[in-house]
C-alpha cells in the first residue's frame, strides 16, 4: 500500500462520493476512476463521471439524450440532458452526478431518480436501462 496526500477540496469531494459507514477513500477513487476491483482493470476512461457514465459506455444511453419525468396530477413535465460525462443537466445549466438529486432539485423533495426519470427515446426508466445493463 502506497499513502498519499490530498488538499481540502479533494477530500471534501471524496467525502461528498462517499457510501456513508462503508467506503473508505481508496473505494471511492477506485469507483470515481472506474476501476475494478482487481488492480489494473479499467472500466471506463471517464474520469469522475457521473452514475450514467456506465449506460453511456454500454450505448443505452448517450450523450446529448434527453430524460423527462411527468408529475401528471401537477401538469408539470421536467426535463434533462444527459452530459459526455454521463452527469445529467437541468435547464438551469444546474449538473448532478446522480438521478436522484437532479430529480429532487426539480420536484423538491427526495425520490427516486433510477426509477422515475424517463430516457425519452426509448420511454424506459433509468432503472430498465441499468437492469438490463446488469443482465449483460
Amino acid at each position: 500500500m502506497h499513502e498519499i496526500q490530498v488538499d481540502d477540496q479533494v477530500y471534501e469531494l471524496l467525502q461528498r462520493h462517499a457510501r456513508p459507514f462503508v467506503d473508505r477513500e481508496n473505494d471511492v477513487l477506485r469507483r470515481l476512476l472506474r476501476i475494478d476491483s482487481s488492480p489494473g482493470t479499467a472500466k471506463s476512461q471517464r474520469l469522475g463521471g457521473g452514475d450514467l457514465s456506465s449506460l453511456i459506455d454500454a450505448k443505452l444511453l448517450a450523450p446529448g439524450d434527453d430524460l423527462v419525468h411527468v408529475q401528471t396530477r401537477k401538469g408539470l413535465t421536467h426535463r434533462a440532458v444527459v452530459t459526455e460525462d454521463g452527469s445529467i443537466r437541468l435547464p438551469d445549466g444546474s449538473t448532478y452526478a446522480k438521478p436522484s438529486p437532479a430529480l429532487k432539485a426539480c420536484v423538491g423533495h427526495d425520490i427516486n431518480g433510477w426509477g422515475q426519470w424517463t430516457h425519452a427515446a426509448t420511454g424506459r426508466s433509468l432503472h430498465e436501462l441499468r437492469e438490463e445493463l446488469r443482465q449483460r
